[in-house]
């Protein structure tokens, strides 16, 4: 018998207009509509529970049915299920639930086993509107979730489903399970741009495919920064509620702080990289007095996008970071991630074959360099 831990989970973000459903935008809301959402858990178990937040809501959020499957063929982004595996999740014994604005939910343990690596189809149905303007999401999901009129939270496949490039409300799922959690916090190179939708080959994806023996709790998003909101909460107001309250984390990642350096002024770059550093020595210290030990990513490059000024400001900004994460000792260890995928004959860029295009993000190939780039030993539990 293990913990309960968390085996899947999306950073909840308040959803901007253009990422809201279709319906949504219809001004139709989500009200009675069904929602069919696939994730990719890492370790697996034989009973699970689901969490759904409310964080942004300005209202009461209502589930009205939840349903959980394996999908067909055990893809992800599909909108059909294994009609033998659908079972009916409960909240206090009963099927519906109401979630404050601003409060999550967790479900009632449900025996359901999941393999190391599943694909899980969770169903909701929602029974009364949302402020549109309050939903809570993930916009970056690189997975296709499913919207259908009317209650289908039972069907093997929807019908008239129309496809959405988010999630939404559901923010983790936990399993029963005797590994440690390696949580990550960070910006759209965790979240996975420049990814394959529904493959799930982000680099955090890649490594547990490389080593397993753990959980993954992929806490980033896009456009993220450490010090201030843009795409999200700001690092350090929401490392509490996406890090430290979470169940079974041993280890955390942080890989963030690009964001904060591209949309700061060139000329104030110098007390950005100071204002980062004090920044992670803060994360460092909040999660060492939850026994989590904390590993420093260093930041990648970026040359040839539009964050590379052309007095090169912003890289001396990132080399000083850089040079900080390496030698402080503020962290338990260092994955030197810009090593990992630097162009040695031009170091400020990415290698070529690793840049999706934009000169930022990575490809799955790039991904794949920095999920070998973790040395395995630094997770050991």
């Amino acid at each position: 018998m293990g913990r309960w831990v968390h085996t899947w989970a999306s950073a909840p973000q308040l959803t901007e207009p253009e990422n809201l459903p279709p319906h949504a935008r219809d001004g139709l809301v989500l009200a009675g509509s069904t929602l069919r959402q696939t994730v990719r858990v890492s370790a697996g178990g034989e009973r699970l529970r689901l969490r759904f937040s409310n964080a942004f809501g300005t209202a009461p959020l209502r589930l009205a049915a939840v349903t959980v499957a394996l999908p067909v063929d055990g893809r992800a982004g599909g909108s059909a299920v294994v009609p033998k595996t659908l079972r009916a999740v409960t909240f206090h014994g009963r099927p519906t639930a109401s979630v404050p604005a601003g409060a999550q939910v967790v479900s009632d343990p449900l025996e359901f086993s999941l393999a190391d690596g599943a694909v899980l189809a969770v169903t909701l149905r929602l029974a009364e509107g949302l402020d549109p303007a309050g939903v809570t999401s993930h916009p970056g999901s690189r997975t296709t979730s499913h919207l259908a009129v009317g209650d289908q939270t039972g069907r093997a496949e929807l019908t008239g489903a129309t496809p959405v490039e988010h999630w939404y409300l559901l923010s983790g799922v936990e399993v029963e399970a005797s590994v440690p959690v390696l949580a990550l916090i960070g910006d759209s190179l965790t979240d996975g741009r420049g990814s394959t939708t529904n493959h799930n080959d982000r680099w955090p994806d890649q490594l547990f495919d490389r080593l397993g023996g753990f959980a993954v709790a992929n806490q980033a998003a896009g456009g993220n920064r450490v010090l201030n909101d843009g795409l999200g909460q700001n690092a350090l107001a929401r490392l509490d509620r996406d890090i430290l309250a979470l169940s079974g984390v041993r280890w955390l990642v942080v890989f963030e702080g690009v964001n904060d350096l591209g949309t700061a002024p060139a000329e104030d770059q110098e007390d950005v990289a100071a204002d980062l550093i004090a920044a992670y020595e803060q994360i460092a210290v909040r999660a060492h007095a939850h026994d989590i030990l904390v590993y420093g990513a260093t930041l990648t490059p970026f040359g040839g996008h539009d964050y590379d000024d052309p007095a090169g400001h912003r890289e001396s900004a990132r080399q000083k970071i850089n040079t900080w994460i390496r030698t402080s000792g503020t962290f338990d260890a260092v994955l030197d991630f810009d090593q990992a995928v630097r162009d040695p004959s031009n170091p400020r860029r990415l290698l070529p074959s690793y840049d999706v295009g934009d000169h930022l993000h990575l490809s799955p190939t790039g991904y794949h360099a920095l999920a070998n780039a973790f040395p395995a030993h630094l997770l050991k539990a």
